[in-house]
């Protein structure tokens, strides 16, 4: 499985390293520079400021997590397809987790927004459903992408907490969330039903392909 980390920017690397050890706020670009040695020029030249390595960093998790997504199967659920590709986003987050959580706590609405809250995070949720077979234009597209954005979050805060190898709660929490989520499509909100042959993809609402 393609992850993030084996090819990983080391302006991004050392962006999340300095997270951990010093706290999102207190870290500089020229920090930045000197932690992945680099002159503040060249350092100019690939990232402008610290959310542009947000950003980044996004779309790295992006592209590996779409890496690893094969055909759709008609043997498997939406939902296991689903539980597959979020689960992929996880691993492919694990070498950033202490970054990753010292970032959302200083965040104050800015760099959490644009990992966990923003267009940013709304855009992967989209290409998670397409990787899965499912629409993500129109309504209900919106709608779906939506309530994939809000399972997600909600799992990601036990995987923050998550110390386990196997990731066991993590997975616990994210099915029990997708069930939630099928229950209530099948009750009558937009569902995870499969895509329809038409449907042109997350491009159709604004959105571009991710970029490793």
């Amino acid at each position: 499985m393609a992850k993030a980390s084996d090819k990983t920017d080391p302006v991004i690397r050392a962006a999340f390293d300095l997270a951990a050890r010093l706290g999102w706020r207190h870290v500089g670009l020229a920090d930045i520079a000197a932690e992945s040695k680099l002159s503040l020029a060249k350092l100019y030249g690939r990232y402008r400021s610290k959310t542009d390595i947000l950003i980044g960093f996004a779309r790295d998790i992006d592209a590996a997590v779409l890496a690893g997504t094969g055909k759709p199967s008609e043997d498997e659920s939406t939902r296991d397809r689903l539980f597959d590709a979020l689960m992929r986003r996880f691993e492919a987050l694990g070498p950033y987790k202490d970054g990753l959580a010292a970032i959302l706590r200083d965040g104050a609405g800015g760099p959490a927004a644009l990992l966990c809250g923003g267009a940013s995070l709304l855009r992967s949720m989209a290409w998670t459903l397409e990787s899965a077979g499912v629409g993500s234009n129109g309504l209900k597209g919106r709608l779906r992408t939506k309530g994939l954005f809000v399972v997600y979050l909600s799992s990601l805060r036990v995987w923050l907490r998550d110390e386990t190898e196997d990731l066991a709660p993590t997975m616990a929490a994210l099915d029990k969330r997708l069930a939630r989520a099928e229950s209530l499509a099948q009750g009558g909100l937009p569902g995870w039903g499969p895509r329809r042959p038409e449907s042109p993809g997350p491009e159709n609402n604004g959105e571009q392909a991710p970029q490793s």
